[in-house]
């Protein structure tokens, strides 16, 4: 197939039929491709390291074929079918043999965002996209912009990243007007590889912003940089951005929008007229009304957040951000303030599971590296820290400098512990630090819990936020932070007590 005729290939009613597609994963994104493929008519060929019994069973069903087999050469079966496109499933490095051998071979390279704006008019109008990346709140950002937009009546569907493949959204029979779109680095990235530019264009993008993150995957932080600065092209309203991150204005100011698009920032400051920000504890919109040079809308405050929960900057500081795409789209300020009444936070994100004799037991797993972490640890006083597991190539030792002064002790988790030892070695070496040993992933936390709840003091956060991914012990985040709300009330027995305190 030319080029031309595949650049054409821009609708779910364009003519897919025969097109020769090699399917690079089979996770739920990797299916999802598969299967949007296959019912689009084109031939499809699925190559997979490893896949679940029960995708690798569905393949056939769906009228493609599957190759199943170690990935680190190129198979003999991908070189005959000689594939026009090859579609390739987030986490799948650049350097992986199948890609570059598909950019050498000079066949198209998409990512499953790629496809998924292709073909988003399969159900009437195509919804409306709002983008959010970032190194840390995404989920949080776009479950509470998607929140905000069904509160104001719309059909608005959380997708992407956040664990719904777009193409099961795009392929959903009720449609939407909506899809906020949760984009990794890795789709940013793939997205990026035509030209050098995306041809998704939102309503409206943001990236929370910018620490060392997956420098493993990207190769370098300047790389991981600018596939992050993906997300704002050809945006058609608002452009949001952190006003305290230097990175994300400058994404912005480098960015090919659309005109008109608007620069929107957001922070725990004062904000300045386009800015989302908090006044004397009120959360305020000066961006989305006509007088926004000597007037602001009262969103919510400090206070009613704390009540719920959403009180900690980083939380504020998505809710602000989230504020700020949901009003791009037109929804109310009442129906944003409507949506922080009943809005909680998702399991393993700073959770409060038990108190008990003044100790605060808080499962924040989801802080999967030190940016995260960062933000967690920031919130909270005196803290005995239990961190580790898999860093993807990131340092840990600003991490530690920076809040050595109000840890308690370090409880040092992961099957590889010498670099995170090594960081507190040299950041806090009079800081109490217990090594846990556990080899088998039963035994970690009741022995993490265990040795926690012998050095905690009244006042004291006892805070498991690893600031690095769970590969190494756990299944994932999720698992890690199970075991460990599992090994509190098991150490704590029926003593615990207000469990449903939120600070």
């Amino acid at each position: 197939m030319s080029a031309e005729r595949l650049d054409g290939l821009r609708s779910w009613h364009a003519d897919w039929r025969g097109l020769r597609v090699a399917v690079l994963g089979l996770g739920m994104t990797g299916f999802s491709v598969a299967d949007t493929l296959a019912e689009l008519g084109s031939e499809v060929l699925v190559l997979a390291g490893e896949a679940a019994d029960e995708r690798a069973e569905l393949v056939g069903v769906i009228g493609a074929r599957l190759i199943q087999r170690d990935l680190s050469t190129v198979p003999s079966e991908l070189v005959e079918f000689a594939p026009e496109l090859v579609v390739v499933s987030p986490g799948f490095h650049p350097d992986h043999a199948v890609v570059t051998w598909a950019q050498a071979a000079g066949v198209a390279v998409w990512g499953d965002i790629e496809l998924a704006w292709r073909v988003r008019d399969k159900v009437g109008t195509p919804a409306e996209w709002i983008c959010v990346t970032g190194t840390n709140g995404k989920t949080t950002t776009v479950q509470l912009t998607a929140s905000m937009l069904v509160e104001a009546g719309f059909r608005a569907a959380p997708c992407g990243n956040i664990g719904v493949p777009v193409l099961d959204a795009v392929r959903d029979p009720r449609g939407f007007d909506f899809f906020v779109v949760e984009l990794s680095s890795y789709q940013l990235h793939t997205l990026g590889l035509q030209g050098g530019r995306s041809i998704v264009s939102p309503l409206a993008s943001v990236c929370l912003n910018l620490a060392d993150d997956h420098l493993d995957w990207h190769g370098s932080a300047e790389a991981y940089r600018a596939a992050k600065a993906v997300v704002y092209e050809n945006t058609k309203v608002a452009c949001v951005y952190n006003r305290a991150d230097a990175a994300t204005m400058s994404m912005v100011e480098e960015a090919e929008v659309v005109d008109g698009a608007r620069a929107v920032g957001f922070g725990l400051d004062v904000p300045g007229p386009s800015d989302f920000g908090v006044v004397d504890g009120i959360l305020v919109d000066r961006a989305f009304l006509d007088d926004r040079r000597t007037s602001a809308l009262e969103i919510t405050t400090v206070e009613a957040l704390a009540q719920r929960g959403l009180a900690a900057p980083h939380i504020v500081a998505n809710i602000l951000a989230a504020a700020a795409l949901a009003r791009a789209a037109g929804i109310t300020v009442e129906a944003v303030r409507d949506t922080l009444l009943s809005f909680g936070l998702d399991a393993h994100r700073i959770q409060l599971i038990a108190r008990r004799l003044e100790v605060d037991w808080i499962d924040d797993s989801k802080a999967t590296n030190p940016h995260a972490a960062d933000a967690s640890l920031a919130a909270y006083r005196s803290v005995v820290w239990i961190v580790g597991g898999l860093l993807k190539g990131v340092s840990i030792d600003r991490l530690v400098e920076r809040h050595a002064d109000h840890l308690r002790a370090a409880v040092v988790i992961g099957a590889d512990r010498s670099e995170v030892l090594a960081a507190f070695a040299r950041h806090a070496p009079t800081l109490t630090v217990i090594e846990v040993d556990a080899a088998e992933t039963e035994h970690v936390m009741p022995e993490a819990v265990r040795r926690a709840a012998e050095v905690a003091q009244a006042g004291d956060t006892v805070l498991l936020a690893p600031a690095a991914a769970s590969m190494d012990q756990f299944t994932d985040y999720g698992h890690r932070g199970r075991l460990f709300q599992a090994a509190v009330e098991a150490e704590l027995g029926g003593e615990a007590d207000d469990r449903s305190a939120s600070r």
